[in-house]
């Protein structure tokens, strides 16, 4: 066996179509254009849409870009720290989850901010927590413990 030995299977190419090359070719004269026109005369760029405004300058331009890294946190306020649970309660994302304070469909996880304000002693553990957050936490005598 050796490449001279290989050939496609019978029917599965066909001769190139030459054009132009005379009456006694077939396709010699207007070289299968037609007659007259826009496209009989020369190459029309694919994108071309007869003269109309073109799609892609229609359209606006996408700006900025995505960062690959983003990661996206459901949101938990000390009022809300303060309104469902009570003093002494150990808050975990299963708990907030469960009161319905937050719901972890498509996020990355829990992050504590410091709107409102809290007055109980609570054992917070979250993903993240603002500076202010924490500190309020802790001031209460809680603790923030990050996940």
């Amino acid at each position: 066996m050796g490449l001279h030995n290989f050939s496609p299977s019978p029917g599965s190419t066909r001769p190139k179509r030459r054009v132009a090359r005379g009456i006694g070719s077939g396709m010699g004269k207007t070289a299968t254009r037609g007659t007259k026109g826009q496209k009989a005369r020369r190459q029309i760029h694919p994108n071309f849409e007869g003269g109309q405004s073109p799609i892609f300058r229609r359209l606006p331009v996408k700006k900025g870009f995505r960062n690959v890294n983003h990661l996206e946190f459901s949101v938990v306020n000390l009022d809300d720290l303060e309104k469902h649970f009570n003093a002494g309660d150990e808050v975990t994302i299963e708990a907030l989850i469960a009161k319905g304070v937050v719901s972890l469909a498509k996020v990355d996880g829990v992050k504590v901010l410091a709107f409102g304000t809290l007055s109980k002693k609570l054992t917070v553990k979250a993903h993240r927590f603002s500076a202010k957050a924490k500190e309020a936490i802790e001031a209460n005598g809680g603790q923030a413990v990050s996940l």
